[in-house]
């Protein structure tokens, strides 16, 4: 299984950016999928996190300003990022819970990260 990110790069104050994350691999279903930050020194956090019903949960730093979508026919997960902020800037990491088949229970699979660099 792995999980690919795109969509990172420079953005403006005030600006918007799409992340994107496809899921490829032996997969059966995918359970939660969410976006996760981490800065330079810091421990990685929740962005944002969507389950299999789309309910949604939002880091409050993010509510308002950030939208997180999934396709499950393209085994997908997006972070739409509007109103951006120099403090958004920060490595995006996607993350799902990830049924294989034959499997008892999900696994849970990091992509391998995008920057995102806000400026002022």
């Amino acid at each position: 299984v792995q999980l690919v990110e795109s969509g990172g790069g420079l953005g403006q104050a005030g600006g918007s950016l799409v992340l994107s994350c496809a899921v490829s691999g032996a997969i059966y279903s995918l359970d939660a999928m969410g976006w996760y930050l981490q800065r330079p020194g810091k421990q990685r956090e929740l962005v944002a996190l969507i389950d299999s019903v789309s309910s949604t949960i939002y880091a409050d730093s993010v509510k308002g300003r950030f939208t997180i979508t999934r396709d499950n026919a393209k085994n997908a997960v997006y972070l739409q990022m509007n109103s951006l902020k120099p403090e958004d800037t920060a490595v995006y990491y996607c993350n799902a819970d990830v049924r294989v088949p034959d499997s008892v229970r999900p696994d849970n699979y990091w992509g391998q990260g995008t920057q995102v660099t806000v400026s002022s």
